[in-house]
């Protein structure tokens, strides 16, 4: 008799821990731990920002939802790669289930620091240049995501439809960032097709863009800004000193037209980041990241500024207005 209570007591104690460690319907790993997520920024501007914003509302939209059942770790590394390397290390050393990184370096330093860990990237202009996939199709590692590769033909051709008549276009990009000088050699070859001449001007970080763009000044009819992350996080010092010399600036996303650029025809990363964050359920299902193809942005929208047309007085054609997603008044 005494032996069967006994057996009576541990069972209620073994189903009362069971009832304890059940979490109360939270999604758990394997280990019995929340999933955590890592997020790593290089810089906050509008458009990486816009992508961490899409990544986190597609996980929500899928079940999955910071506080409730899963954790995000966000980090940014104020536009320094040293900065992205350590926390991609703490993130390691963590042993968070997932990490997502925003933009090329910091998806690099993420790659550096583990080959084990699934890797979710947004922001990566050419991911197999940066040395993070064997192919867009086969990323072939623990690495997936999205490429924000921009039209660059079309955001040039943009600038032909905005003024005929120009001829030098400046080239404002950071001689560090992988993803830029992709886009520079882009930018020369469809240059050459259409007349246009690109001047380049070269910065290290962002307290020299003001600078930089001033040794334009005189040399240019326009000014493309590609999606270099130091460039984009002083896209406000470019527009004034532009606009106080009536030069046009041609974005190549929206944020940058939000910033006071005349117009952009290019990627919507809120979006992009949306994309990435389906990816990621993917992988939190079961996917493995290697067999899991990196994707490009769905939707390519054109935005006008008409309130910095007006600044630098340049007369927008109303056919192609007619054709824009947006307009800014």
């Amino acid at each position: 008799m005494f032996k069967k209570v006994v057996s009576l007591i541990l069972v209620f104690i073994v189903a009362v821990a069971l009832a304890a460690c059940s979490g109360g319907g939270t999604t758990s790993t394997r280990s019995g731990e929340v999933i955590t997520i890592g997020i790593l920024q290089l810089v906050e501007h509008p458009a990486l920002d816009a992508a961490r914003e899409g990544f986190v509302e597609a996980l929500k939209e899928a079940g999955y939802e910071d506080g409730v059942n899963i954790k995000l770790d966000l980090q940014n590394a104020q536009g320094e790669i040293p900065n992205a390397s350590t926390i991609a290390s703490k993130f390691v050393g963590d042993k968070v289930d997932m990490i997502l990184a925003i933009a090329t370096p910091a998806a690099q330093a993420a790659a550096n620091a583990t080959k084990d860990i699934p890797i979710l990237i947004t922001a990566v202009t050419d991911p197999v240049v940066a040395g993070l996939a064997k192919s867009l199709d086969k990323p072939g590692g623990n690495v997936t995501g999205t490429t924000d590769m921009n039209p660059v033909a079309e955001q040039l051709q943009l600038i032909k439809d905005l003024l005929p008549d120009a001829k030098n276009v400046g080239f404002l990009y950071n001689s560090g960032e992988v993803n830029s000088k992709v886009q520079l050699d882009i930018a020369k070859e469809a240059a050459s097709k259409m007349d246009l001449n690109i001047v380049e001007a070269t910065v290290t970080n962002s307290s020299e863009v003001t600078q930089a763009t001033q040794s334009l000044m005189g040399r240019v009819d326009a000014i493309y800004v590609p999606t270099d992350n130091t460039i984009v996080s002083a896209i406000g010092a470019v527009v004034k000193v532009a606009n106080d010399n009536k030069v046009p600036v041609i974005g190549s996303e929206k944020g940058q037209v939000v910033g006071g650029a005349l117009a952009a025809k290019g990627i919507d990363y809120k979006e992009l980041g949306k994309q990435t964050g389906r990816i990621a359920v993917e992988v939190l299902r079961g996917k493995k990241p290697a067999d899991l193809p990196i994707e490009s942005a769905e939707t390519i929208t054109l935005i006008i500024n008409k309130k910095a047309a007006s600044t630098i007085g340049v007369a927008i054609p109303e056919a192609l207005l007619s054709k824009a997603d947006e307009v800014i008044e």
